[in-house]
């Protein structure tokens, strides 16, 4: 009966896993079908492409809605005094309510664009900044767009989980769109660093805050760094000996820490004794010379994968030199980008109701 019980169990859990990657990899092919369409509403409007791409995944059931399938309304937009075009009917608050009914989708995306953008219950949308997506998706709510009252943590979760803050960025510029015309900028004296930027005259600043090497200032033993307890250590210690002096396991050593398992430390380092944490003690930390991802979330005790999610940054990304992230809260922008390899100049390839 047990093994009964065990192999059910595992079987829900392999369907539950193969749902999920399901559901994951519609969501993605909406996004990459409708995120052009989201840009250039957002270049035209200034509707959020963020936020237009969230509440067409959680309208349409990332297009694939009864309503979405019989009259291209990603938006669930009822028709109102004011529509004239076709219209479908579709059960919602009451049954049988009157929808818009579009000739194509992106017919659909230029009419909710109108629809925030005309409305003037919508207009103080439009004071706030365009990146501020969780301010945008309050706002929707406070302004009656859906009755459901989680409705701003929906889309605020779509937007998080799959990357949508980008498309906003590459609307406003801030880093280069997917379509060909763009540039990266070029030089041609061997191996150096690439600046991602959203045109060839964009610069990446070089001015920042100087911070202390704390290297020789480190007290000896054990101490704290963001309610972390950390030991500092010099080239060629042995892991071992500091797992058997604070009487911790050796594997956790390098889980705590990040790192890949070695006999001895190939260079002074900080060793944490705990598990850091998802957040800084300091609001923010300025990129320099030299530095890695693991560099600072090291020296402010924060978890790589968090350091990662607060800027927007995937495991191959990073920053450029001067660049400011983010260590306690979701970083509105992404910081600009840089990576080692030669190059030249080349262009980038490429269902609710609402009143």
């Amino acid at each position: 009966m047990q093994k009964i019980r065990l192999s059910n169990i595992i079987l829900f859990l392999l369907l539950a896993s193969a749902s999920f990657a399901q559901k994951k990899e519609v969501v993605n092919s909406y996004i990459a079908t409708y995120k052009e369409l989201a840009i250039a509403e957002m270049k035209r409007t200034g509707v959020p492409a963020a936020i237009t791409l969230a509440q067409g995944i959680h309208e349409s059931g990332a297009g694939n809605s009864k309503l979405v399938l019989e009259s291209n309304n990603h938006f669930g937009i009822k028709c109102k005094s004011n529509w004239s075009g076709e219209s479908v009917k579709h059960d919602d608050d009451a049954r049988g309510e009157c929808f818009r009914k579009y000739p194509a989708s992106a017919d659909s995306y230029k009419d909710h664009s109108d629809f925030l953008k005309n409305g003037q219950r919508y207009a103080f949308l439009f004071e706030l900044e365009q990146d501020d997506y969780a301010g945008w998706a309050n706002g929707l709510k406070r302004a009656g767009y859906a009755t459901n009252p989680k409705y701003p943590q929906v889309l605020i979760k779509l937007i998080e989980d799959y990357g949508l803050q980008q498309y906003t960025f590459i609307a406003m510029g801030k880093i280069p769109d997917e379509e060909p015309g763009s540039a990266i900028a070029s030089v041609d004296n061997g191996p150096t660093e690439k600046i991602i930027v959203a045109n060839e005259h964009e610069k990446i600043p070089t001015v920042m805050p100087v911070e202390k090497n704390k290297a020789d200032s480190y007290p000896a033993g054990e101490f704290i760094i963001n309610e972390t307890k950390v030991t500092f250590i010099r080239k060629g210690t042995s892991f071992l000996s500091i797992a058997k002096q604070y009487d911790i396991d050796l594997s956790k050593i390098f889980e705590f820490n990040e790192i890949a398992r070695a006999e001895i430390a190939d260079s002074d380092q900080l060793v944490y004794l705990q598990r850091k944490r998802k957040t800084g003690s300091n609001e923010f930390h300025w990129v320099q010379s030299g530095e890695t991802l693991h560099d600072i979330a090291q020296q402010q005790a924060i978890r790589l994968e968090s350091l990662r999610e607060l800027n927007w940054l995937k495991k191959e990304d990073k920053p450029a030199i001067g660049e400011k992230l983010s260590l306690k809260s979701k970083s509105l922008s992404m910081p600009r980008l840089t990576v080692k390899e030669n190059y030249s100049l080349v262009p980038v390839t490429k269902n609710q109701g609402h009143n």
